[in-house]
């Protein structure tokens, strides 16, 4: 579903990282990390950062709570 840049920058959203942290973390733009969530949230069919990370976690895509013991 996610490609493993976008689970990736999803995985530093979770941590509370800004854009600009995702984007030196990762060693690409503020614009391409924006466009990397634009996809994640289109594909998880969210609007919201708190959004995308529940939904991930219920998909098993991120770690956390019981769906992913």
């Amino acid at each position: 579903m996610l490609t493993l840049r976008e689970a990736d920058v999803l995985r530093l959203l979770s941590a509370g990282c800004t854009y600009r942290k995702i984007g030196n973390s990762l060693g690409i733009s503020e614009h391409t990390v924006t466009s990397h969530i634009k996809n994640m949230y289109r594909k998880l069919d969210v609007h919201t950062a708190a959004a995308a990370v529940m939904r991930a976690v219920e998909l098993r895509i991120l770690g956390g709570g019981a769906a992913a013991d």
